[in-house]
């Protein structure tokens, strides 16, 4: 396993992060596996070297995190690992459970320390951009709950570059503490972060752990247009976002080079974002037994420059999504 700076901070994580999302309680998603299920993933990926895990209180509202907090304290020792969370998603049915409010970030910090058995975070994320919060009234939160000793870094997910520039801004102009990473989404079939928000991050020294690098395992290999798999079928952002005629044909490309190459799908997928400048450490989930080995397999793959004009070529421009 290779280990990287995470950004411009000091702190070394795993060149690839097991996403917990899919462990949980079944009736948030019929795809989710339970803790019995989750635990032997969680222990193999610790054997072949990630020591880097990403959750989110919204994950089976609260289940996930308990799942990883329990078999990190079975497992691992604490230090030897890197605790991710999030906070924005709906925990409740009052207004006030939900979103970046001041309120609802330090009933948060704390609800998610006590779901995952631990006194701090390695790094708290916010889910989404909050429309309904001044940021300066988030940004100060968060710097809150890091001087407290709660959180060592702080994070953001999908917005727009000129959220997230606003934010580095507000937190250099008051002194705050700043976001050292950014969780988008980004894969062969959705670039459109190429734009704006990875040259940003290029230039601010942030840390980039891109979520759905396989598309949601729409580029694994293993789907048609019907969107057949269990995990699409309970799933409505695969519908929404990887269903268009030129992600079939990104897929098609995708499956000719791993013929040739006499490699999984979800290998050279993997190994086309890892060939990419700035990316730290694609978020991947794991739900049948080669699938952490085989992302770790995809660390050795090396992609031609050719290759991966060809994996590129068909791609076509998409609508941002995700963003609200």
């Amino acid at each position: 396993m290779d280990y990287v700076n995470f950004g411009n901070t000091g702190m070394k994580v795993s060149r690839l992060c097991l996403g917990c999302m899919t462990y949980g309680d079944t009736s948030w998603r019929g795809w989710v596996l339970d803790e019995t299920a989750a635990r032997p993933y969680l222990a193999r990926a610790l054997e072949l070297g990630i020591n880097f895990f990403d959750t989110a209180n919204v994950y089976s509202q609260g289940v996930s995190e308990e799942i990883l907090g329990r078999a990190m304290r079975d497992m691992a020792r604490r230090d030897e690992v890197v605790i991710a969370t999030k906070v924005h998603g709906v925990m409740g049915k009052s207004p006030n459970q939900r979103g970046l409010s001041r309120k609802a970030i330090l009933h948060e910090i704390d609800q998610s320390l006590q779901r995952l058995g631990m006194d701090y975070v390695d790094l708290y994320q916010i889910h989404r951009w909050d429309y309904t919060t001044p940021i300066e009234e988030t940004m100060e939160t968060l710097h809150d709950v890091v001087r407290s000793g709660k959180a060592r870094y702080i994070g953001a997910s999908s917005m727009f570059a000129w959220q997230f520039c606003k934010s580095l801004y507000i937190s250099q102009a008051n002194g705050w503490t700043r976001f050292v990473s950014m969780q988008n989404q980004y894969n062969l079939i959705y670039r459109e972060e190429e734009r704006e928000m990875l040259p940003l991050c290029h230039d601010q020294g942030i840390a980039v752990i891109p979520w759905s690098p396989l598309a949601r395992g729409f580029l694994a290999g293993n789907r048609t247009g019907d969107q057949a798999t269990q995990r699409a079928k309970d799933d409505p952002f695969a519908t929404r976002m990887y269903c268009r005629p030129e992600d079939l044909t990104v897929a098609q490309r995708l499956s000719e080079i791993a013929r040739e190459r006499a490699l999984p799908n979800m290998q050279i997928a993997l190994a086309w974002i890892l060939s990419k400048s700035g990316i730290t450490a694609p978020i991947i989930g794991a739900s049948k037994p080669h699938h952490l080995d085989d992302a770790i397999a995809a660390l050795n793959v090396k992609l031609s420059a050719e290759e991966i004009r060809r994996l590129e070529e068909p791609y076509m421009v998409h609508p941002v999504v995700d963003h609200d």
